[in-house]
């Protein structure tokens, strides 16, 4: 790493400015960015301190502005706005990855906080040392060092951080975490045991991942977009493992970022035991023949219009001709009941009509140009994103 650029997200405060100085006194070729949010007026001094801490060094700082357009959750749109911006930032500079400057600390605090939120597995697991978000590499290098060592270590070397006034505020989760830390701490129970903890819950996750490849490999199988479950199978799954994989693959065919609610989940699995239809997450199950087949819900894409050219609903790119060379005015939507009521013989294609109302399919105006799914290719074709994780080695059904 230290032969190649990579990038730094620094913010001023005390474990960035560490992850700073540390990277430049081991002699890596960095640059540094800090997104200003927007949200404290204290923000623009603590990014101009830290590209004066960059010129001295001579190291190249770039400033990023992100402004919350007032929907979501503001703590959740902060962070995704920040991993964009800076994987973005990145790559413009021809970065290799960008290293943040999360502690020890972070994985404890972070630990507490979803298990007040009643997270599973996966919740409790510790952030990931390496993560790839937008395409970009991103790379948390001091997760196993505690916070305090690395003020001592920059107080040693007489160097200064901004302190942001809201980690003493405790209307924010992370400040209760944080103090529910120091007092477990002051019990004699360390922050590093906490982390120590989140990390084996890591190596439970990856076994349950596992597991859970091994039964989608036997029970599942991926046809145009869809997932099909043996019924049986899916019955005789540990509860874990079966739990598992019907989250993946209504995150897969609702190209969610986040998986459903646990609640909801037990009623999706309960009418799948039970062999009844059920919807969930913009996705439909429909069971019949002892099989159960997750399909994407129709209504849940009936707005959902791109230019031809666009990916459509997070997983779907079709190509094809350029209809003699004018391409304009045509726009990637579901098929519907429009596009059905325009082909001949749909209604006896291999994809099952609920598939078909929802599968995407090419427009011109109120023209239905293709519609590849449905057998009515019209030299387009439709390639579909193959899932990422246990349910990646589910086979093909064709």
């Amino acid at each position: 790493m230290a032969r190649q650029p990579f990038g730094l997200a620094v913010s001023g405060g005390g474990d960035s400015v560490a992850l700073l100085h540390l990277a430049v006194e081991a002699g890596c070729s960095v640059a540094v960015a800090t997104v200003d949010h927007g949200l404290r007026e204290e923000a623009a001094a603590e990014a101009a301190a830290v590209a004066a801490q960059c010129a001295r060094l001579g190291v190249p700082h770039e400033v990023l502005h992100w402004r919350w357009d007032g929907r979501g959750n503001l703590a959740d749109a902060a962070r995704r706005g920040r991993m964009a911006m800076l994987a973005g930032w990145a790559r413009r500079a021809g970065l290799s990855a960008v290293a943040l400057g999360h502690t020890q600390d972070d994985v404890a605090e972070t630990f507490l906080m979803r298990l007040a939120r009643d997270a599973g597995v996966d919740g409790l697991a510790a952030m990931a040392a390496r993560r790839e978000v937008e395409g970009m590499l991103f790379l948390r290098p001091l997760i196993g060092i505690a916070r305090a060592e690395l003020r001592g270590w920059l107080l040693a070397r007489g160097l200064d951080w901004a302190e942001d006034p809201t980690n003493e505020d405790a209307a924010f989760a992370r400040v209760r975490a944080r103090r529910a830390v120091a007092a477990m701490a002051d019990a004699g129970v360390a922050s590093e045991q906490i982390a120590a903890l989140a990390l084996r819950m890591a190596d439970v996750r990856a076994a349950l991942e596992g597991a859970t490849a091994e039964a989608a490999a036997r029970i599942a199988r991926l046809d145009r977009g869809d997932v099909i479950l043996e019924a049986g199978g899916l019955a005789q799954m540990p509860v874990e493992l079966r739990r598992r994989l019907m989250r993946a693959a209504v995150m897969w065919i609702g190209s969610a970022e986040y998986g459903p609610r646990g609640a909801e989940l037990e009623r999706f699995i309960t009418a799948a035991l039970e062999g009844r239809a059920a919807t969930l997450g913009g996705c439909r199950m429909t069971p019949g023949r002892g099989r159960l087949r997750i399909t994407r819900e129709a209504r849940a894409v009936a707005g959902l219009e791109v230019a031809a050219d666009q990916p459509w609903d997070g997983r779907w790119r079709l190509t094809g001709p350029e209809n003699g060379g004018d391409s304009s005015g045509l726009t990637i939507r579901a098929l519907g009941l429009d596009g059905l009521a325009q082909l001949a013989g749909a209604e006896g294609a291999a994809v099952p009509r609920l598939s078909l109302l929802a599968s995407p399919a090419v427009w011109r105006g109120e023209a239905l140009v293709a519609a590849p799914l449905a057998g009515h290719g019209a030299g387009w074709s439709a390639a579909c994103t193959a899932p990422n994780g246990a349910l990646s080695a589910a086979p093909l059904s064709h």
